[in-house]
């Protein structure tokens, strides 16, 4: 089979430090190329692929760059994608809102084309957008049932889960006594409620968090006064390397969310190392934790108190468990299988 994959022009593939869709997308495309199909990546250059690189941004992506330049390399992609695309069984993209351009233009294209939708679909703008005829009636992959919700009448072909390579997340069955928190250093992502439940607790938290521009002031404000790097300690943004060694020797991953969180890869990384996840019940969680075998699920209106009260139940889980849960449902293989069958799908059309 021969596939057109498009990732967003933001970070390269996979990504040098924070960056869950290109990791999804170079899981992806490995995996593809793996099994004999020809894929074509448009990604920024300096990305990685076993198969064709078509750059689609300069060298380390358009992170941070002014928002006209964003959009001239999108729709320099989307004519590179019309001069192209005919020669592809399928061409399948990575975006969310920036969908919009390639909604106009798919009649230009024999090929079916497949949009995975990784991000929130909760916000008012979007959803005006996506309720416009010319974009409901695309082709929608999501990544949870829970992210359905927002906007049901798209045409979803299937829900697709998040898989990762099980060789990249180490196995470690006796973890130290500490909690990490991984994600953004943003209100949704639940920072400021990870630290409050290790004071409580007092077990020293481990944060690797990237500060987003637009998270600044609220790092500033709200998060920095927390952190005595004793007690709470902020290594920022880090590599690969260095999320497996505070990952995988964690106690508890806490993941504290106040939004509705579309998948949240961080929590089958965590759980692929062993370690238990701490969660409210919220948006895809309960499709990801097993509660009372991978972690615990607690009451998002008291998940302060709650995750406090369970935490005494945590060495009641087994590592071992949390690793075979995700290499029952969470792999590299068997996101690649899911997806082959959706394009086979779409092909038939």
């Amino acid at each position: 089979m021969k596939i057109l994959m498009i990732s967003p022009v933001i970070e390269t593939v996979p990504p040098k430090k924070y960056g869950g869709v290109e990791l999804v997308v170079y899981n992806l495309t490995e995996g593809l190329t793996k099994r004999g199909h020809s894929v074509t990546l448009f990604a920024p250059a300096e990305s990685k692929t076993s198969g064709k690189l078509i750059p689609n941004a300069p060298d380390g992506g358009l992170r941070g760059r002014p928002i006209e330049e964003v959009r001239r390399a999108e729709f320099l992609q989307a004519a590179k994608m019309i001069e192209i695309g005919n020669d592809f069984d399928i061409i399948h993209c990575h975006f969310g809102a920036d969908v919009f351009p390639f909604g106009q233009i798919v009649h230009l294209v024999k090929t079916q084309i497949l949009f995975t939708l990784h991000g929130r679909l909760d916000l008012h703008t979007l959803r005006e957008f996506y309720r416009d005829e010319r974009y409901r009636k695309l082709n929608f992959v999501s990544i949870s049932n829970d992210q359905r919700g927002a906007l049901p009448e798209l045409n979803y072909v299937a829900t697709v889960y998040n898989g990762i390579d099980l060789k990249n997340f180490p196995f470690w069955e006796k973890p130290e006594d500490y909690l990490v928190f991984l994600g953004r250093a943003s209100p949704e992502k639940g920072i400021v409620p990870a630290i409050k439940i290790a004071k409580r607790l007092n077990k020293k938290l481990h944060i690797l968090a990237k500060v987003d521009p637009a998270d600044q002031e609220y790092y500033e404000k709200k998060v920095k006064p927390l952190i005595d790097n004793k007690l709470i300690i902020f290594h920022g943004e880090v590599s690969h390397n260095e999320k497996i060694k505070w990952l995988s020797r964690a106690r508890l991953l806490l993941f504290p969310i106040e939004w509705r969180e579309p998948f949240g890869l961080v929590m089958i990384e965590a759980m692929a190392c062993g370690v238990p996840v701490i969660a409210p019940a919220r948006a895809s969680t309960p499709e990801i934790i097993l509660d009372g075998k991978t972690g615990f699920l607690v009451d998002p209106q008291n998940m302060i108190e709650e995750s406090i009260r369970v935490f005494k139940k945590i060495d009641e889980i087994k590592r071992i468990d949390c690793r075979k849960h995700i290499e029952q449902k969470f792999t590299t293989e068997k996101m690649v299988e899911e997806y082959l069958k959706v394009y086979q799908k779409l092909i038939k059309k």
